[in-house]
């Protein structure tokens, strides 16, 4: 592990926050004292933009925040610096995938939630987690010219698992195709992915690569992991997202993110100086 640690990466949902999306006090003092202390701390999620908006006030946030797994990186203004969206055409494949298993699809695009099915899986619970609602059309139409993410979404998570090994296999050179959630299969462009998010996130933080700690629960948050020497997975991640990261923390119903912060970055430093 490198001895200095000058930033943490965080996810955001499973990690952040409790399953009901609160940000607890204890986590928002975490926060606070990295800040205090000098450590840079940003976010990466698989939300849009506009859905990590509510972080900026509660948590002090001035760093750069990456949406879309890192298909958007903006400051806590939503001032776009980078973006990278998905080819037309293999946005047009990915859905084809997603319509022929009968599984609902949303768009991400031009700064909307589109979606076909407003009584679909997962729509209201999407609303209250990135607090606004969707588009509704009956065809994507132009949107798929210019798509940051398109998700399958259905409660059938064994069947999503699947067609997530289907995806990849049709198009997992031309994209990134991971589950966010158990429920969410997230298709963004190749580069829109968190390992290389971390990576951007570091360099527009002015911060090396070496010094930078990550925390995350979900399948996608694997791809961090492996870019940095102190990767901490949450106590409701799968087994195989924790054999990925280097050290495991309790839930995010059990102050998961804050006791992470409490005893890996915190207290080696108060260590230090004592």
């Amino acid at each position: 592990m490198s001895s200095r640690i000058s930033a943490l990466i965080s996810d955001v949902d499973g990690t952040l926050v409790t399953t009901n999306k609160v940000l607890t006090e204890r986590a928002r003092k975490a926060v606070a004292d990295l800040h205090r202390l000098g450590i840079a701390f940003a976010i990466v999620s698989a939300r849009p933009p506009e859905g990590m908006r509510m972080f900026v006030e509660p948590l002090g946030l001035s760093q750069v925040m990456a949406g879309f797994n890192g298909g958007a990186f903006v400051r806590p203004d939503l001032t776009l610096l980078e973006e990278r969206v998905l080819a037309p055409d293999v946005a047009r494949r990915a859905l084809a995938l997603l319509d022929s298993k009968g599984i609902d699809a949303w768009v991400f695009a031009h700064g909307r939630w589109i979606i076909r099915n407003p009584k679909g899986p997962k729509v209201d619970h999407e609303a209250m987690t990135v607090q606004f609602g969707p588009t509704v059309v009956s065809d994507f139409g132009s949107a798929l010219d210019a798509v940051h993410k398109l998700v399958g979404v259905s409660d059938d998570h064994a069947f999503l698992a699947r067609c997530e090994v289907e995806m990849q296999g049709r198009i997992g050179g031309s994209a990134a195709v991971a589950r966010s959630q158990a429920y969410y299969l997230d298709v963004t462009h190749p580069e829109a992915n968190k390992g290389d998010a971390v990576h951007t996130l570091s360099k527009l933080m002015g911060v090396p690569i070496e010094e930078v700690a990550v925390i995350g629960d979900g399948l996608n948050d694997i791809a961090m992991f492996a870019q940095s020497s102190l990767s901490i997975a949450m106590g409701n991640a799968s087994d195989e997202v924790k054999a990925k990261a280097r050290f495991v923390t309790s839930s995010n119903e059990d102050e998961g993110f804050a006791r992470a912060v409490e005893r890996y970055l915190l207290a080696p430093l108060r260590e230090g100086a004592a």
